[in-house]
């Protein structure tokens, strides 16, 4: 006769699966928002740590960056350097996707980025849950339409890294491109030399750098204005 064995309810145990059954529930039960921000972290280093007790790990690195938002904008090289492998930090990029797609909902038809304003409105949205470091690029059509929004190909040299932006426009037929960097922690005309270099590429293909941005650190610098470009 086979042998029979009672259901074990992980919610009443005491280790790790048990604490991640009696979260998840709560989550159920009582909604996401009951949950404390080093709660909130913690499940997110579930997906990436399957069997351990993350609740240390979720307040050490709130403790190390300074808050919540801070550990999901904090750059891949910042988070492997506190010990995340790449499944972790995968899984802690999720909420500023899913925050950035929600806030720039309104602009997902194309948004005409013709003006200083209509500019500064889309890079606003942009910000929420953007990367720390992070240097992205505004691919639009001949008339100011948005076609794409991406970071930068990450390459060892400017030279390569523009050669990856030139053939992306090409891809998307784009006629213009306006870069940002996001929170970068420098002053502007330390861009100056590589917003010159990627004018100087695009020229050829006949598309337009319209400008190169310094946004989350104060106002938006615009290098063109500053005459850095």
């Amino acid at each position: 006769m086979a042998n029979t064995y009672p259901q074990i309810d992980l919610s009443r145990g005491t280790g790790p699966q048990g604490h991640r059954a009696r979260m998840r529930n709560r989550v159920l039960t009582n909604g996401a928002n009951s949950l404390a921000d080093y709660e909130l972290l913690e499940m997110l280093l579930f997906l990436g740590i399957p069997r351990k007790d993350t609740k240390p790990l979720a307040k050490g690195l709130i403790s190390h960056f300074g808050s919540l938002i801070e550990v999901f904008r904090a750059p891949t090289q910042s988070l492997r350097a506190a010990g995340l492998n790449d499944d972790t930090i995968r899984a802690l990029r999720l909420p500023g996707v899913a925050a950035e797609r929600l806030a720039t909902a309104e602009f997902h038809t194309r948004p005409v980025l013709g003006n200083w304003e209509q500019l500064l409105a889309y890079l606003d949205a942009a910000m929420t849950g953007a990367i720390n470091g992070q240097f992205r690029l505004l691919y639009l059509d001949n008339r100011n339409r948005l076609l794409a929004d991406e970071a930068a190909p990450e390459q060892t040299e400017q030279t390569s890294t523009n050669r990856q932006i030139a053939i992306r426009a090409l891809a998307l037929h784009a006629t213009a491109l306006i870069g940002f960097h996001v929170r970068p922690g420098k002053a502007a005309k330390t861009f100056s030399q590589d917003a010159r270099l990627l004018d100087f590429a695009m020229r050829p293909l006949s598309v337009t750098l319209h400008d190169v941005m310094i946004v989350g650190e104060g106002p938006p610098v615009s290098l063109r204005q500053e005459h850095l470009l």
